[in-house]
């Protein structure tokens, strides 16, 4: 069962990864080997976490790519069964032949 509105990964990056260490994004981006702009976008929800940071967060704070991965996901599917219903497709599983 899919959770119930997952938070944005990068809220947890920020809450769980930077405040504890009271790093600031700079400091985490340096020792990532990120931009600082590619991880203030992550922290501030406005990107998602890629396969690439997802390996750079599982290396520097724990927790597998695996788990990054799957939070982003979550939110991803969330986010977009909202509107699902709005996207239009041909249904294949109907045709014969």
């Amino acid at each position: 069962m899919p959770m119930h509105n997952p938070p944005h990964p990068g809220g947890i990056v920020k809450r769980q990864c930077l405040e504890p260490l009271n790093l600031s994004v700079a400091k985490a981006a340096e020792g990532l080997g990120v931009s600082n702009q590619d991880l203030f976008d992550v922290v501030n929800e406005k990107s998602g976490i890629s396969v690439d940071m997802a390996i750079r967060l599982s290396k520097a704070f724990g927790s597998s790519p695996e788990t990054w991965l799957g939070m982003q996901m979550a939110y991803d599917l969330w986010q977009l069964r909202e509107h699902a219903e709005q996207v239009e497709v041909k249904d294949f599983t109907l045709t014969v032949g």
